[in-house]
């Protein structure tokens, strides 16, 4: 029969193990998805045309939020996209590198 101090490392490390998944597993909040758009328009912007001023980036970062509040696939980003896919997207360099982050 393991010892009282057995069983609790062991339950302690079952606890942490499935607090790490459920952490991979946490969705975005609105206010995430929002942020991940204005990244996928600068990103956007930038590639198209590298020489943007700081208006132009403002003004494709309002025209795809706007376009976006119709999208199906913006409406469900609280409830598809996890912690771990905001934050590679966050930091990808292309729209290339974020839509995989996504996929």
């Amino acid at each position: 029969m393991p010892s009282l101090i057995g069983r609790f490392a062991f339950g302690l490390s079952v606890l942490l193990v499935s607090t790490t998944l459920l952490a991979c597993k946490k969705k975005v909040d609105a206010d995430q998805c929002t942020q991940l758009i204005d990244r996928y328009a600068t990103l956007v912007v930038r590639e198209r045309f590298p020489d943007a001023s700081a208006d132009q980036i403002q003004a494709e970062r309002t025209r795809e939020r706007d376009e976006a509040r119709g999208d199906e696939n913006f409406r469900s980003c609280v409830s598809e996209v996890t912690e771990m896919e905001f934050k590679c997207a966050m930091s990808a360099q292309t729209t290339g590198a974020l839509e995989k982050c996504l996929e």
